[in-house]
């Protein structure tokens, strides 16, 4: 392993072990996905998820991130909230859409993922939203290319977006490189001209994340100061994976089928090994 303008290339093993973190994180996030209905509160899917990371025989990655501490092991944003929710106990109901968002360490290498889950019946507009969002990191990630640039990916994921028409990018928050730790270099909007940032090479891993709005994207923390909520109150969803290029192609180390299905509907090669 080495660094270069701090951002932290892999070796297969490392990337390996980054596989292993990867499949912990895509199972607790299909796990969290069965049990996020009517009923049942965020502190409830926490729980849920730190057993499961646990038992898998990994650690959360959020629990005690940053400061102030992130106090749990997901972070949980209904409706309105565009990121780093804190479970507690607040009631999904029908019609909610919740962002699930995970990372797990195993043997100091790490994954991050997010979903967006309908609970029970959502409006038209809410599956719509999810379903660009969604569509945003495929081709986000389908667009990364070996010798390419960061910016590739940031300019596929807005172009898609728009392409979807009137939807709003939140810009303040960002994907990132991922590695040894959860945060790296380099950041990767999820808009921007192509051809732009740090090289695209082998044994780089990024976290791409888009987060996409149904109105205005401006947004405001709440006073838990994590939450990240859209000031005018609109639906927020949020998708995450974490990839990493190989000569063969593009390897989605959070996709518990690595990617491949989705890689392979867009016409792009898999890489995974």
């Amino acid at each position: 392993m080495f660094r270069e303008r701090g951002v932290e290339i892999k070796t297969p093993d490392q990337i390996d072990r980054m596989r292993a973190a990867g499949l912990v994180v895509g199972r607790t996030l299909e796990l969290l996905r069965s049990r996020a209905v009517a009923g049942v509160t965020t502190a409830e899917l926490d729980a849920i998820a730190e057993d499961h990371i646990r038992s898998s025989g990994a650690t959360p990655s959020f629990k005690g991130y940053s400061h102030p501490p992130f106090p749990a092991s997901i972070c949980t944003s209904v409706n309105d909230e565009i990121v780093h929710g804190v479970p507690g106990d607040r009631v999904l109901h029908d019609g909610d859409v919740i962002s699930i968002d995970c990372g797990a360490i195993v043997d100091g290498w790490h994954g991050d993922a997010a979903v967006t889950v309908a609970v029970g019946e959502v409006s038209e507009e809410a599956a719509d939203l999810m379903d660009a969002t969604e569509n945003a990191l495929w081709h986000g990630i389908a667009a990364a290319r070996l010798g390419g640039r960061v910016t590739d990916i940031s300019h596929a994921v807005e172009t898609y977006v728009r392409s979807r028409g009137g939807l709003g990018i939140v810009e303040e928050y960002v994907g990132h490189g991922i590695g040894s730790a959860m945060h790296q270099p380099p950041s990767v909007p999820n808009y921007g001209r192509p051809g732009k940032g740090p090289r695209l090479v082998e044994g780089l891993a990024l976290a791409v994340e888009p987060m996409v709005v149904v109105g205005n994207p401006s947004n405001v923390v709440l006073d838990d100061e994590w939450t990240v909520a859209t000031r005018d109150g609109s639906l927020a969803a949020h998708y995450e994976h974490t990839f990493t290029l190989t000569p063969q192609g593009a390897w989605v180390l959070t996709a518990l089928d690595g990617g491949e299905q989705r890689l392979q509907d867009l016409g792009v090669p898999f890489g995974g090994r």
